[in-house]
């Protein structure tokens, strides 16, 4: 049976910057922190822009390009740390705000920062095994993170959405799949807890780096890949640091990492982190090229996918905005102004 694939992508940034010197100016870090990270600003949602609607945005740029009517979708996943609602589901907001309702499955999923990718891989099997024609698949996060604390840097908003199809549809074709997971506490935050923690020396090794080389070893294995058969990386981006890092350790040159690296210019978006990374690698691939994505969640698990992209992302590509499109339209604002948008604060009533 043909592997299924990409039929559509989309992304979705908000417009808003806070830049690192701002926080380190108010929290009183040395500059040296900032460029450890390799994070020159990060998007900032609006005061009416959350999960749901950045995943709506991602969403429908991701049908202009699959060219298909949204009723045809099967499945809805969304995978999001920052939902909007502790008990309603943003899918079902979504797949009705773009008209995929009401014959469809919806469903949130959780695994921090892989949930996407969850979504991703699971709407990928539905399609190959022939219980729906399409499903859709979105990352989407807010900027979440203790004021004052180092993930302060990073942690920003953004969303990126995956139509999933016939292999004959798709501007990325699915070669091969494989997800490593295991129990490792590097980063929680316990019902109630306004923001995440982090187990410090646990997110590097023993989470991100482990988790991501040994899915990528497995699906390497499996397909018979070498280093040099990739032709585009893409990791997860908690920093600029750790993709470069973890591509060193695979053998896979630097050049070939995600160019430009997202991370850089927009922060950490969480569960768009990867997958917006997919999307800017989707805006300039040229057919033949084989893609490594290999996203990763906390708690802890890491998938590695291998796509082949085709000849029909030249004539989808300019359907929707570019990923850089979005990374260029900005505005920059201040550590008080993302406070406001992000209701950092809460009014004291005397």
């Amino acid at each position: 049976m043909a592997k299924p694939g990409i039929v559509g992508w989309g992304a979705y940034i908000p417009r808003y910057r806070l830049p690192s010197t701002e926080t380190s100016r108010l929290w009183g870090y040395p500059d040296a922190v900032p460029a450890r990270l390799g994070v020159g600003e990060k998007s900032v949602a609006g005061p009416d822009e959350d999960s749901v609607t950045m995943g709506v945005e991602a969403a429908l740029n991701a049908l202009r390009r699959a060219g298909i009517d949204a009723s045809r979708i099967g499945a809805v996943f969304v995978g999001s740390e920052s939902k909007p609602y502790a008990v309603k589901p943003s899918a079902t907001i979504i797949a009705e705000a773009i008209g995929a309702t009401p014959d469809t499955m919806a469903s949130d999923l959780e695994f921090a920062c892989r949930a996407g990718s969850e979504g991703l891989r699971a709407a990928l099997g539905l399609v190959e095994a022939g219980r729906i024609e399409y499903g859709l698949a979105i990352g989407s996060d807010t900027a979440q993170a203790s004021p004052g604390d180092v993930l302060d840097f990073t942690a920003a908003s953004g969303a990126a959405a995956y139509i999933v199809g016939p292999h004959n549809e798709s501007v990325a074709v699915l070669e091969g799949v494989y997800t490593y997971v295991t129990d490792t506490p590097d980063f929680w935050r316990r019902d109630g807890s306004p923001y995440p923690l982090h187990g410090e020396a646990f997110t590097g090794q023993p989470a991100y780096f482990h988790h991501i080389v040994s899915a990528v070893k497995g699906l390497m294995d499996r397909l018979g890949l070498r280093p040099s058969d990739i032709d585009y990386a893409v990791f997860h981006q908690p920093n600029a640091s750790f993709p470069r890092r973890a591509a060193k350790k695979l053998g896979i040159p630097l050049e070939k990492v995600e160019p430009g690296l997202v991370v850089k210019y927009i922060g950490n978006t969480y569960n768009a982190s990867a997958l917006l990374g997919l999307a800017k690698v989707l805006d300039e691939a040229k057919p033949g090229s084989r893609i490594l994505l290999a996203p990763f969640g906390s708690g802890a698990g890491a998938d590695a996918y291998s796509f082949i992209v085709t000849d029909l992302v030249e004539e989808k590509r300019p359907l929707a905005p570019r990923v850089i499109d979005y990374i260029e339209r900005r505005k920059t604002i201040t550590y008080s102004l993302y406070a406001k948008y992000r209701r950092l604060y809460r009014r004291i009533e005397w």
